[in-house]
């Protein structure tokens, strides 16, 4: 630290304005703001998909789900849809209150959806889109590290 009278010096300053960048993100700062658009993606997008389950408004949702997964169970496609916009909502829920967490949540749904859709012949290009949200899900992750500041396991940490 270098002073003059009651001065700090300006490398004092930038120093302690960086180390408060961790604490309080700053709206121009471009990785807060690809944290931002991502989290409300992750959030929005989710939801909507998962309501829409029960309405098929957007799309028929029964096609997209592979025979050999549902055979097995014990109710028709499109009960089985109505599960997956209950996982869909609540995995957009947990991005809006903990995204450190609910976006490894959508990363691991976005995964099975991806196997799934590798199952149905005609939707590798979903598949492949699929995995770019992925991606997306993974970087809002690593940003949620340093934007979220509650621990990964918060929610049970807390019991």
């Amino acid at each position: 630290m270098v002073t003059i009278g009651s001065h700090r010096s300006t490398l004092e300053s930038k120093e302690n304005q960086e180390s408060n960048d961790h604490t309080r993100p700053h709206r121009s700062d471009p990785a807060y703001q690809a944290y931002a658009v991502l989290r409300t993606a992750f959030v929005v997008a989710p939801i909507i998909f998962g309501l829409d389950k029960f309405t098929d408004l957007l799309v028929h949702w029964d096609q997209y789900l592979a025979p050999v997964l549902s055979r097995p169970l014990p109710v028709t496609p499109h009960q089985a849809m109505y599960a997956v916009g209950v996982i869909e909502v609540v995995a957009g829920l947990v991005v809006a209150f903990h995204p450190r967490l609910g976006a490894l949540v959508v990363a691991a749904w976005l995964g099975g959806i991806i196997v799934n859709l590798l199952l149905l012949p005609g939707f590798y290009d979903v598949a492949l889109r699929d995995f770019g949200l992925l991606l997306a899900a993974v970087a809002l992750q690593r940003l949620a590290t340093r934007f979220d500041p509650r621990p990964l396991l918060w929610p049970l940490r807390r019991a």
